[in-house]
């Protein structure tokens, strides 16, 4: 990992025995790079952690109920992974768990020195990984000759064959969701094949602004802040949803307000 971030490395342990995730998250505790720790104990509450915290890594038994370890995979597919390192007490799972693109194995039980192999690791890998994202984004900047800000107050949705449009200022947040967003308005969602970055850029920063790197929120719809832990708030909207805010994009939440949290 590169230098921590601010609000850390969300890690997501699944594991269903509760001394084996116990052992997991007293080390990772002891790692100042991690900001927060989820748990799961079966296959299925695996899946839903996944998508609902969007986890930097993942440690992740094989044998688990309702779902396996791989199954889980198969379930989210590759690119919906976070980084995955599995855990099991089996070692005939190995070469099946590097067949699935997974970062590390650690074969319980393990030691505290093998568990720092891992995450130093995970470490140099996540770093690898923003580094090409960086690349990327400079390279698409310097291939646009006038590159130019267009503010839209209609959002095409293409969806099985139709296209609806949208207004831009029913939307309450918008929630990344990998290749494509994730419109919440009145209650509903609506998938959009774009990245979070590339609709933002179309987005009034007056009215929209990024609170969390998967989550852009609509100042309108903002009715409560309520702070959580490590420096982190929770926002609350008119319709009772509530997303996360951030240590990383605090700053810029206080900037829109003008005022500090």
């Amino acid at each position: 990992m590169p230098e921590p971030k601010q609000d850390g490395l969300c890690v997501l342990v699944a594991d269903d025995e509760a001394p084996a995730r116990r052992r997991i998250v007293d080390l990772l505790r002891a790692d100042p790079s991690i900001g927060r720790i989820v748990e799961a104990s079966d296959g299925r509450q695996t899946v839903t952690s996944i998508l609902a915290h969007k986890p930097d890594l993942l440690f992740l038994d094989i044998q688990m109920p309702e779902l396996t370890g791989l199954e889980v995979i198969s379930e989210l597919g590759p690119d919906g992974m976070p980084l995955t390192v599995f855990v099991t007490a089996y070692d005939q799972h190995a070469l099946r768990a590097f067949e699935a693109n997974a970062l590390d194995y650690l074969l319980k039980p393990f030691s505290d020195e093998r568990m720092e192999a891992t995450l130093a690791r995970a470490r140099t890998r996540l770093a690898d990984q923003r580094l090409r994202t960086l690349g990327h984004d400079v390279l698409r900047v310097l291939a646009s000759p006038t590159p130019v800000a267009v503010r839209r107050d209609l959002l095409a949705v293409k969806s099985t064959g139709s296209t609806r449009f949208i207004r831009i200022a029913d939307i309450d947040w918008i929630e990344g969701a990998g290749a494509y967003v994730a419109l919440h308005l009145g209650g509903k969602e609506v998938l959009h094949r774009s990245s979070l970055t590339e609709l933002e850029a179309l987005l009034d920063p007056s009215c929209f602004v990024r609170i969390h790197r998967s989550a852009i929120l609509n100042l309108d719809r903002l009715t409560c802040l309520e702070p959580t832990s490590h420096g982190e708030f929770d926002a609350i909207l008119k319709d009772g949803t509530r997303t996360r805010v951030s240590r990383t994009y605090r700053a810029a939440l206080e900037q829109r307000l003008g005022q500090q949290l």
